[in-house]
């Protein structure tokens, strides 16, 4: 129930203090994340961690200005993959393997589905694939962030565009998703704070079939 009382008192916080978490806070955040489930095992995203002042204030006008992106301690923004190409897909499956001390016969049918997937897909919808696999990512570092006691808020309210300009991600064949900000809140000019946390009740979110 640990868990369940976390969630129950987290919010998406719209003011922070600007105090800097403890980086192993962070850490286990970020390890959190690396940890969630993705499709095939694939893991097509990545976290850029910006903690640094001055790029945080770069990337607040592609974010509409949002206090989050100044005030938090952490910026992390999850990207993914532009495309999941051949051999995008081979090199995971050869760096799981290495771990495994599993010969190539082992997985090739496997791979060999997932690029013959993958392959029927436009551009954009590999995109939206990975960008998926994001989303389960920062779900996991939402529920860690609540269970250590970090003030944490999910935006995608941004120019996407313009995030992988500042960041330079198109270099990195890799597209932004979702933002997540850390850092501690402040309560006093919150006024989302102050706010009963409502979410519709158990017997009409679950959609029971007999």
């Amino acid at each position: 129930m640990q868990l369940i009382d976390a969630l129950q008192h987290r919010s998406a916080v719209k003011r922070m203090t600007g105090e800097k978490l403890d980086q192993n806070v962070v850490n286990t955040i970020l390890e959190a994340a690396r940890l969630a489930p993705t499709s095939a095992g694939l893991q097509p995203f990545h976290i850029v961690c910006v903690s640094d002042q001055t790029l945080k204030q770069a990337l607040a006008p592609v974010a509409f200005n949002q206090p989050q992106i100044t005030e938090c301690s952490h910026l992390l923004v999850f990207v993914s993959w532009d495309a999941m190409d051949d051999a995008r897909i081979d090199q995971r499956d050869a760096e799981a393997r290495t771990i495994r001390k599993q010969d190539a016969s082992v997985t090739t049918e496997t791979i060999q589905g997932l690029k013959d997937l993958f392959g029927g897909f436009t551009q954009e919808q590999q995109y939206h694939h990975s960008a998926k696999q994001a989303h389960i990512g920062m779900g996991v570092a939402i529920a860690a962030a609540a269970l250590l006691g970090v003030a944490a808020t999910p935006m995608e309210g941004f120019d996407k565009e313009g995030m992988d300009q500042v960041l330079h991600l198109s270099k990195l064949g890799l597209k932004s998703v979702t933002l997540l900000a850390l850092g501690v809140q402040d309560v006093e000019n919150d006024w989302w704070s102050k706010l009963e946390k409502v979410r519709m009740p158990m017997d009409e979110f679950v959609i029971i079939k007999p």
